[in-house]
C-alpha cells in the first residue's frame, strides 16, 4: 500500500518563489492519525457537531485507538453580518466544549463577506474587499473577538476567507488581490486589538491554482501564523503524487511555509471525486505526520468522510487502523 511521501528536493523556483517538487516515495512509512499532530473531524457547525464527538471517539476506541479528538472545527455562517459577529448557536456549544476539554484547539472559519456563499459578480466582490480594507466592517470583527474572549476562547485558531484562491465564496481574492490582502491585514489588526486576544490566524487556500495562484493573496508574515491547505482527492491529478507535485500543491505549501518560517495545517481534507479512496487517506495521513503540522481535521460528512459516511468502508478502515497505531 502507498503509505508515505517524503519531500526530498525542489526544482528551481519560479517567479513567484514557489517551485514544483521532485519527489520520491517512502513505502516503508506507516500512516498514523496525527502521529503527535492534534487531530479532529468536522462533524457539524453547532450543537450537532459537538454532540457527535463522543461517538467519534468511541468509534476510534473500538478500533484500538487510545488518543481522542482534541481539535474542534466549526464554521461561522456567512448569511449575515450578525452571524459573522459570532452566531451563538455556533460559538456557544463549541466554546463550551473547548473550555471543558483540556489541551484542545478550537478552529473557527470566519467569512469576510455576507452573504458569502452566493453567486456574486467580480465587480461586487471588488467593492466589498475595498470597503473592508477601508474599515467598513471593523465593528463586526471586533465584536467577534470580544465574544470569543468572553467565552474563554481567545486562543482560537481563526481562518478568515478560507479557500480564497477559488470561486466558491464572495470573499475570494482574485477580483482584487491587493484589496484582499489589505482587508485581511485590517481584520487581523482589529481582532488582535481586543484585550485578552491570543488568536492565531491560518491562511488556508485550496490545493492548486484554482482561480488564482494563492501566494498572490498572501498578506504578509506579520499577519499570518499558520499556512494551511484544504486538500481533497479531486482533479487536477488523480494520484497523491499529483497532489504533491502540482503547481501550488502540497509540496509548494510546505516550501512556502518553510521559506516564511511558519508551520502548516490541514483544516479540510477528505474524499471527493474518486469514491472510497483508501490509498488517498493513507497517503494524506502519512504526509501530515511527516510535516510540521499544527493540526488536521478531516471533513466527515458524505461524500468526504470516514466516520459518518457508510459509502467509504475501505477508507474508514484505513483511518481507524491508523488511529490505533499512533
Amino acid at each position: 500500500m502507498f503509505a508515505g511521501v517524503l519531500l526530498l528536493g525542489l526544482l528551481a523556483a519560479g517567479a513567484d518563489g514557489v517551485a514544483p517538487a521532485r519527489l520520491v516515495f517512502d513505502r516503508g512509512a506507516e500512516p498514523r492519525v496525527g502521529s503527535g499532530v492534534p487531530f479532529g473531524a468536522f462533524l457539524g457547525s453547532g450543537t450537532d457537531g459537538v454532540d457527535q464527538i463522543p461517538a467519534f471517539d468511541a468509534w476510534l476506541a473500538q478500533g484500538g485507538a487510545v488518543d481522542r479528538m482534541t481539535v474542534g472545527h466549526t464554521y461561522l455562517p456567512g448569511d449575515s453580518w450578525s452571524a459573522v459577529e459570532g452566531d451563538p448557536d455556533v460559538l456557544g456549544p463549541w466554546t463550551a466544549w473547548h473550555r471543558a476539554t483540556p489541551g484542545s484547539l478550537l478552529v473557527v472559519n470566519v467569512p469576510l463577506a455576507a452573504p458569502n456563499e452566493v453567486a456574486v459578480a467580480d465587480a461586487e466582490v471588488r467593492t466589498l474587499l475595498r470597503r473592508g480594507a477601508a474599515g467598513t466592517y471593523d465593528a463586526v470583527f471586533r465584536t467577534l473577538a470580544e465574544r470569543l474572549v468572553s467565552l474563554g476562547s481567545g486562543d482560537a485558531i481563526l481562518i478568515p476567507a478560507w479557500e480564497m484562491n477559488g470561486v466558491t465564496y464572495a470573499d475570494r481574492c482574485a477580483p482584487d488581490p491587493e484589496a484582499w490582502k489589505a482587508y485581511w491585514r485590517r481584520v487581523v489588526t482589529v481582532i488582535r486589538s481586543v484585550p485578552g486576544a491570543r488568536f492565531r490566524f491560518d491562511f488556508d487556500p485550496s490545493r492548486g491554482v484554482d482561480d488564482i495562484p494563492w501566494p498572490q493573496c498572501y498578506p504578509g508574515d506579520a499577519y499570518v501564523d499558520i499556512i494551511g491547505m484544504d486538500s481533497y482527492d479531486q482533479p487536477p491529478g488523480s494520484s497523491f503524487g499529483d497532489y504533491v507535485a502540482q503547481p501550488y500543491g502540497l509540496a509548494a505549501q510546505v516550501e512556502f511555509a518553510t521559506a516564511h518560517h511558519k508551520p502548516v495545517s490541514y483544516p479540510e481534507w477528505g474524499l471527493y471525486r474518486y469514491g472510497d479512496d483508501s490509498a488517498f487517506v493513507s497517503a494524506m495521513l502519512a504526509w501530515i505526520a511527516t510535516h510540521d503540522a499544527v493540526y488536521e481535521t478531516i471533513t466527515d460528512y458524505c461524500p468526504h468522510g470516514v466516520f459518518e459516511c457508510a459509502d467509504n468502508p475501505g477508507s474508514s478502515r484505513v483511518y481507524r487502523e491508523a488511529a490505533a497505531h499512533r
